[in-house]
């Protein structure tokens, strides 16, 4: 999912759909690619499960798919809080210790060996 969210292009399909659903036209107007290319794009963002697709006539028609949109914000919500903590940790030791070089000192060759 991750991997079809890095592509700005993809990004500003999924910002758009966000809104409610659009068609293939619609989602390609602002973009500076042809038409193939969008469509590319639509598949890779219908196979990681952000977007579905239906056809109607001549009009092919994409919504977001809210599920997965949830599962990656559980995930990010879950490493925000990880190094929340984290760093809530590292803030309490350094005000517990305020006398700690603000840098770890820099290693030589000897202390390798």
């Amino acid at each position: 999912m991750f991997q079809a969210l890095a592509d700005p292009a993809r990004r500003s399909m999924v910002d758009r759909l966000c809104k409610g659903p659009a068609s293939v036209s619609e989602l390609a107007e602002p973009l500076a690619m042809s038409l193939p290319s969008v469509m590319q794009h639509l598949r890779v963002l219908e196979t990681s499960g952000l977007v579905r697709s239906e056809k109607t006539g001549r009009v092919r028609t994409c919504r977001i798919e809210p599920a997965a949109l949830t599962v990656a914000e559980r995930w990010i919500s879950e490493r925000c809080t990880h190094w929340e903590r984290s760093l809530d940790r590292l803030a309490e030791y350094l005000k517990a210790n305020p006398g700690e070089p603000d840098a770890p000192t820099q290693l030589t060759e000897e202390d390798h060996d």
